[in-house]
């Protein structure tokens, strides 16, 4: 090899780790923007592609522009005819994380921990993707708003507006109730799998906020959610879900361990069957009550969260061992 190519060579190495460095950033920028673990990494892989293609020489701040690269790819992406159908289909949920995922990404603050909720990323569907991207780069990387108008394409006062609207459409439909307490939240969720587990429909009723809410995937045998909203259908379909019979058995291709875990920063339970997730519920606590369960059985949903449980050490002993 002479020379020129050996250098070509140690020049595309350096490059890539640069772009390595960035990877796991730009992939929880993708997930924020996007919901979909699996898509946010095909926006990573195209950026690595436009980084390869670009003549590097001329790029004065890697992290910037890849962060560019990203997020307008992220916006072509939810401006498409498909993600368009698919998101208005009634069958959109986010894609579920395990606690300790990289791809969940910054999480020193309230706001960057919230910004990557199950609550929050379903919220932000009600967004254009530019207010999605605006509020993203803002609550979750800390982007001044000069930076987001660089990024953008936009006017700093463009990028304020988006930011307004996003954080009214946001909050106004969210439910407030701050940072759970993890033991508080991790009690309140083995009672509500007790009381399913014993079809105890009182006490699951005296769990649930008043206006309680669940929605189910239907382990991807429907073609909608299927949704609830008073606390008495929440705890008969509770109760009818959590009932082990052969039938659901046969549908997870086995039996079932139940253990909890910590999903996208929120309490959830998770079904293993051996070492394979095959389903997850996460739950929304405000004031010791739960307000939301998101039930996601659709494995296609769950590619990503299982093959992290299979690095995961689970907290503790399953906490039911056989359903």
């Amino acid at each position: 090899m002479d020379s020129i190519a050996a250098d070509q060579v140690a020049t595309d190495r350096f490059d890539a780790e640069r772009f390595e460095v960035s990877r796991n950033r730009l992939a929880s920028l993708a997930y924020r923007l996007l919901g979909s673990a699996a898509d946010a990494e095909d926006a990573v892989q195209d950026a690595f592609l436009h980084w390869q293609a670009a003549d590097r020489r001329r790029i004065r701040v890697p992290e910037a522009w890849l962060t560019r690269i990203v997020t307008n790819l992220c916006l072509d992406r939810l401006r498409s005819a498909r993600a368009r159908r698919e998101r208005a289909a009634g069958a959109w949920l986010p894609e579920p994380l395990l606690a300790g995922d990289p791809m969940l990404g910054p999480a020193d603050t309230f706001e960057q921990r919230e910004s990557v909720s199950l609550a929050v990323l379903t919220l932000m569907e009600r967004l254009s993707p530019l207010e999605r991207a605006v509020y993203v780069l803002r609550e979750a990387f800390s982007y001044s708003h000069a930076e987001i108008a660089e990024l953008l394409g936009i006017t700093e006062s463009a990028s304020q507006q988006h930011l307004h609207r996003a954080r009214r459409r946001v909050t106004a439909a969210r439910r407030r109730g701050g940072e759970v307490d993890p033991e508080s939240a991790r009690r309140i969720v083995e009672e509500f799998l007790a009381a399913a587990f014993s079809g105890r429909t009182e006490r699951l009723v005296a769990l649930l906020t008043d206006d309680a809410t669940a929605v189910s995937d239907g382990a991807g045998l429907t073609g909608t959610l299927l949704r609830y909203d008073t606390p008495e259908r929440i705890a008969a379909v509770a109760r009818a879900g959590f009932k082990p019979t052969p039938a659901k058995r046969r549908l997870a291709g086995g039996t079932s361990a139940v253990h909890y875990a910590r999903v996208n920063g929120a309490p959830a339970l998770v079904f293993v069957v051996g070492d394979r997730v095959v389903g997850t519920a996460t739950f929304d606590i405000a004031g010791g009550r739960i307000a939301t369960v998101r039930g996601i059985a659709a494995p296609a949903r769950l590619t990503r969260l299982a093959e992290t449980w299979q690095q995961h050490e689970p907290e503790g002993s399953p906490l039911i061992a056989r359903w």
